[in-house]
């Protein structure tokens, strides 16, 4: 288990700081993270994507965090994640090249949005004649508004088996009620009308897919939020850091003054201990473990370093903080919304029970 980036990440890192800095708006972005690879970063380079490891998605959720980077990126990196993991070779070469040419945008609804760890599906699935029909309603679901398809789970009423779906977020039957989320974040309830799906984009094949399989896939999830969550963390604490040396009181730099020192080395260590949780649990995924236990350590640390380090950079930058024109808000509303999605520290400390090593 490598926890520290060699030559290669670091030039890879880079590269992904400077596009997501570019200053375009989404539509120029999402083209740019297409052609650099991104949306497809993980995916075969057969079906249009990079090849690369979990570590590069790692990588670059940083600095999406960081960056503030539209959250539908992330859907539609785990929606390719979902049909490499559970689709046949067909459904990949059907489905993955669009995923990652960035010709379509997608979400996930595989798990609780109050609790990842709980991945039994809410949906329930018919199989008529030729075609799966879908019923039921799932909440909170990212991103939906702006996505193009959404991969649901939901269980097949003649044999309980667990299965998934990839259904157009416009097909007949599919009822999206919008939902604002703090900061303005997207998100929607679907509501399943009788939704007719084809067996081409039926995700899990005879057998299903087992509990452990999708929990796999919501670790993996969490464990790269938790990394999103490092980077607003970073961000935060980088503008705080600036401000601190810049602004004077009595004569002196904030920054001479030892209680600024002591909140900004609190905010250093909890950012510090959770990017060192988050990249262990994404080794460890990454080798193909399901690694319960390190991604609910990552989680605890992450939503608590979050909270910690956006609240203490708006004490220290005072009344500035809270001028919309700093930006900083954006970092405290993304921190909220990533940090209680899936369950909070108290939610994942649950998942400590039982768990695998």
């Amino acid at each position: 288990m490598r926890l520290l980036p060699d030559d290669d990440e670091r030039e890879f890192t880079s590269m992904l700081r400077r596009l997501l800095s570019a200053g375009t708006g989404p539509p120029a972005l999402w083209t740019s993270l297409a052609d650099a690879g991104v949306l497809g970063l993980t995916l075969p380079e057969k079906y249009g994507g990079s090849g690369a490891d979990l570590t590069a998605l790692g990588a670059f959720c940083v600095e999406a965090g960081r960056a503030l980077c539209p959250t539908i990126v992330h859907g539609t990196l785990h929606a390719g994640l979902a049909v490499h993991t559970f689709g046949t070779a067909e459904q990949h070469a059907a489905l993955l090249p669009p995923l990652a040419g960035g010709r379509c945008r997608a979400t996930t609804a595989l798990w609780s949005p109050v609790d990842a760890g709980d991945v039994a599906p809410v949906l329930q699935a018919a199989h008529e004649g030729d075609v799966w029909v879908l019923n039921g309603l799932v909440d909170f679901v990212l991103d939906a508004p702006t996505a193009d398809v959404v991969v649901v789970s939901a269980k097949d009423v003649g044999t309980g088996r667990t299965l998934a779906f990839v259904v157009p977020t416009d097909a007949s039957g599919v009822h999206t009620e919008p939902l604002t989320l703090m900061g303005g974040q997207g998100a929607a309830a679907l509501r399943f009308d009788d939704v007719t799906v084809g067996d081409s984009l039926v995700l899990g094949g005879d057998d299903g897919i087992p509990d452990d399989r999708l929990r796999r896939l919501a670790n993996t999830a969490s464990a790269l939020l938790s990394l999103d969550l490092v980077g607003v963390g970073e961000a935060a604490l980088q503008r705080t850091v600036d401000h601190t040396a810049m602004r004077e009181q009595f004569g002196r730099p904030i920054a001479s003054f030892q209680a600024a020192q002591h909140l900004v080395a609190n905010m250093h260590i909890a950012l510090s201990a959770t990017r060192l949780a988050a990249w262990a649990a994404v080794s460890l995924l990454g080798d193909g473990h399901t690694a319960t236990r390190q991604t609910a350590v990552a989680r605890m640390h992450a939503a608590a370093a979050a909270k910690l380090a956006t609240l203490d950079a708006h004490q220290l930058h005072g009344g500035m903080g809270y001028v919309v024109d700093t930006d900083l808000h954006r970092y405290s509303e993304r921190a909220r919304v990533l940090s209680t999605l899936g369950g909070g520290a108290d939610v994942a400390a649950t998942w400590l029970q039982g768990a695998d090593a």
